[in-house]
């Protein structure tokens, strides 16, 4: 099944210790051979690259873990479950406008119940046909009626409950960014690296553990807010109160 990594960072860093060996997971030492695709945020704003191929035998999948720096980082690699076969449309990670910022997403898991429910208000039309995109979908749907004009916790939390709803159908762990903010939900696999080697301005999630460091299992349903390296938000999907962390 797919496996995600992402990175948030206070700084441009470059992330090759854990982003090589999380590129041999696409079809080298795992079973996710059908896409790869990155999303990275610098001062010049959101770039994504992705492609219908295997990772671990991409050239320029190798020479982007090597080599990028990046301050925010969102990257898949794709076993094709739903629909069943590679293709570019279907590829993660996706991205939608939604509130005045460009959103991006990645999921990791099988929800295809979710397809014929239509995302509130139709907000976001997917151009794939992956239950991933639909699920993306519903959650912009979830939040934009107060992502403006609403404390950073409320909407969190919106998003957090509707993902423990889509959760309920199957499995559904994501990583999703409006590029301020690092978001990862773990219904049942993710694993997170805060501040490796003491790096107080570096956090790290992924589906698997990717070094010997010391990852950290997700709880169930747990939702965890990184802005700039550090841990700024954990939620729980149907929790009313929000856990600030300093």
């Amino acid at each position: 099944m797919c496996e995600l990594f992402g990175a948030s960072s206070a700084e441009p860093i470059g992330l090759g210790r854990w982003f090589v060996p999380f590129r041999k997971r696409g079809g080298g030492v795992a079973d996710n051979p059908d896409g790869w695709g990155v999303a990275s945020w610098t001062a010049g704003g959101l770039r994504i690259e992705k492609a219908p191929e295997a990772g671990a035998a991409s050239a320029r999948f190798g020479w982007l873990a090597r080599t990028m720096r990046s301050e925010l980082l969102i990257a898949h690699v794709r076993k094709a479950r739903h629909p069943p076969v590679p293709g570019m449309q279907n590829t993660h990670p996706f991205s939608h406008a939604c509130c005045g910022r460009e959103w991006v997403f990645a999921h990791n898991g099988l929800v295809p119940e979710i397809i014929g429910r239509g995302a509130k208000g139709e907000l976001c039309n997917p151009r794939g046909e992956t239950d991933s995109e639909h699920a993306f979908c519903h959650l912009l749907g979830e939040i934009a009626g107060c992502y403006e004009g609403s404390s950073g916790g409320e909407w969190m939390q919106r998003l957090a409950d509707r993902a423990g709803t889509i959760a309920a159908l199957g499995k559904f762990n994501f990583l999703l960014s409006d590029g301020a903010v690092l978001i990862a939900y773990g219904h049942d696999r993710l694993h997170y690296l805060d501040h490796p080697g003491g790096r107080d301005y570096l956090s790290l999630v992924a589906t698997r553990p990717l070094t010997k460091d010391a990852w950290r299992r997700f709880a169930a349903g747990e939702v965890r807010v990184y802005t700039s390296g550090r841990l700024a938000l954990r939620l729980k999907a149907g929790a009313h109160a929000a856990a600030t962390v300093s």
